[in-house]
């Protein structure tokens, strides 16, 4: 019998409690592999248990389900041994989106001089890092050619919470703000579900894409194990009526191989930033 395979998710959101309790079920179920859950409060914490040796005094998992950010932390701490696994079709081609009031005084980028942005929170690479980044790119500088607003409150999460996403809007509506970045799925989130009257906010920049989450192995698991454990997430359907409630809890509709092209830019601004450097030691 398959050795237990133990997979690390960070508790942003009570639903990740169901969201797994399904995963699991499934994986005993249905694809007979024996898969255990271990729920983490920071990805800083869930990335070292997935690199933990056998002298340190951590957890252990062997595959985590990580942020864009926590990926290619992963991937740096390891000397780029870790193995991308899968991820989710809706992790590809994300976009960062600056917002602004509608009819106020900042209509391009080139407004937002001398102004204020509102970013979420620091370790947020759709919502802070990368914002910063693109903005580098075109010519603004934080500090020197804008001011920020920083929510970070949800640090250690990644910004799964949305938590400094809804911050930023407030900001952005109540004046403290003129102008805030938020990801591309939060935004579609704010016009399908109304989170804010019709037209009082209007989108003044889109960011180039960039991929999300992403299963990544720890560098010594047996391969067999990740061959199986790959082959049981793409053996989910969408059209399953057993497999849907999970699929459309975690947002997405197929499980899909690693597009690793959309990490170039995210990798480039965080270490720039510092956030790729590994901790001496992560509370766990």
């Amino acid at each position: 019998m398959t050795r237990t395979i133990w997979v690390g998710a960070v508790a942003y959101d009570p639903k990740v409690v169901t969201i797994w309790e399904g995963m699991r079920r499934y994986f005993h179920e249905e694809a007979h592999l024996p898969v255990e859950v271990v729920l983490f409060q920071s990805y800083e914490a869930q990335v070292y248990a997935l690199l933990a040796g056998s002298d340190d005094h951590a957890p252990h998992i062997d595959i985590g389900w990580n942020t864009n950010l926590a990926y290619l932390q992963a991937d740096a701490w390891s000397s780029n041994r870790c193995l991308p696994i899968a991820m989710r079709d809706t992790d590809i081609g994300w976009a960062t989106k600056i917002v602004a009031v509608s009819g106020g005084p900042v209509a391009t980028l080139t407004d937002l001089r001398n102004r204020t942005l509102a970013l979420g929170s620091r370790d947020s690479g759709h919502a802070a890092i990368l914002p910063v980044h693109f903005l580098e790119r075109e010519g603004l500088v934080e500090q020197r050619d804008y001011r920020t607003l920083r929510f970070n409150s949800d640090v250690g999460k990644h910004g799964d919470t949305g938590a400094s996403e809804v911050d930023v809007v407030r900001a952005v509506l109540d004046g403290r703000a003129d102008a805030g970045a938020i990801g591309s799925p939060f935004w579609e989130k704010v016009q399908s579900g109304h989170l804010v009257p019709a037209g009082a906010l209007r989108e003044i920049w889109t960011s180039p894409p960039y991929n999300h989450c992403m299963f990544t192995a720890r560098p010594d698991l047996d391969p067999s194990l990740v061959a199986q454990f790959a082959q049981a997430l793409s053996a989910m359907s969408y059209d399953n009526p057993s497999h849907r409630p999970v699929l459309e809890a975690e947002g997405l509709r197929r499980w899909v191989k690693p597009q690793l092209d959309g990490y170039g830019s995210l990798r480039d601004a965080a270490g720039r930033q510092g956030l790729l450097k590994r901790p001496v030691s992560v509370e766990t």
